[in-house]
């Protein structure tokens, strides 16, 4: 190996572990829900600044818009939990090997249901939906969509499901619309 070659891998690694670094201070400390907040008959806000006395939430109330910012949160919540879990399997030096190649088929297997996940929502949004929230289980696709009446056109369900099909290959395909 080169000097060149060896300040080309020093610069990537800087990079990733740069880019590790933004990733924690931006999703950690500034999006959580205060204690408090879950006093009120279980109608909770998100506050987004540090100071929770400095709530920017406006209203207590969920709201249609809040069912999927708060449906987006509990997904992050359970799948970072559950690549928490994984990731502590694969690590144990006293897991079995055929358990551990497991745990790593399903830590890949969560990671890529999660990024089609977001790129079916940016896709649907970008096509004209307001807001959406998708998710996988079982070969089954979950797609709720914000819509001003509680049935999508059938140009709407087939735009649905097309980006959801080229993007994650399954057919299996539930669409809800949520009214305003």
């Amino acid at each position: 190996m080169n000097k060149k070659q060896a300040v080309i891998i020093v610069t990537l690694l800087v990079l990733i572990v740069c880019a590790a670094v933004l990733a924690t201070k931006f999703r950690s400390p500034y999006l959580y829900v205060n204690d408090t907040d879950l006093d009120n008959d279980n109608k909770s806000t998100v506050s987004l600044n540090k100071d929770s006395s400095k709530n920017t939430s406006s209203s207590s109330t969920s709201t249609k818009s809040d069912l999927f910012s708060q449906g987006k949160l509990d997904r992050e919540q359970k799948d970072q939990s559950e690549i928490q879990t994984l990731k502590n399997m694969i690590d144990d030096k006293s897991v079995s090997s055929s358990t551990r190649s497991a745990a790593e088929q399903k830590l890949m297997a969560l990671t890529d249901n999660d990024s089609k996940c977001t790129k079916v929502e940016t896709l649907l949004k970008s096509k004209g939906f307001k807001d959406v929230l998708c998710s996988i289980n079982n070969n089954k696709v979950t797609v709720n969509v914000k819509a001003s009446s509680s049935t999508l056109s059938d140009v709407q369900l087939r735009d649905i499901k097309d980006v959801v099909n080229s993007v994650t290959g399954i057919r299996n395909i539930e669409v809800l619309p949520i009214t305003k």
